[in-house]
């Protein structure tokens, strides 16, 4: 499905969401994101069901199905307790020893009497 595609639907999802329950989304991050995008499918199904909107709850089917070829979303664990990308112990033993600890070896011979 198209980029525009999704974003329309988001967008439909996010007038009426604001409309009928006062909630503001953000339809880009809607469009792109498949962890954003399922909380707000999920939070539509349950509006649609408490409140009788049964509009939400077809827009939030479209969405879903506008997202499913989209990463499937990870648990909010794993995101939380994934290892960094880089580790700062490493960054400190490239370091020389006169520059400080934040200084590599790189920008001490690319930045001279420079202003940074």
């Amino acid at each position: 499905m198209l980029n525009s595609e999704k974003i329309a639907i988001a967008a439909h999802l996010h007038v009426l969401l604001r409309r009928k329950t006062g909630r503001v989304t953000d339809t880009e991050w809607m469009a792109s994101n498949a962890d954003y995008a399922s909380e707000i499918v999920r939070f539509a199904r349950a509006s649609a069901q408490s409140d009788g909107h049964g509009d939400l709850g077809d827009w939030a089917d479209k969405l879903e199905f506008a997202m499913a070829k989209a990463s499937p979303p990870r648990p909010m664990v794993n995101r939380l307790f994934a290892a960094p990308a880089t580790s700062v112990g490493r960054e400190q033993t490239t370091a020389t020893p006169n520059a400080g600890p934040l200084h590599s070896d790189a920008s001490a011979h690319r930045y001279v009497r420079g202003i940074r």
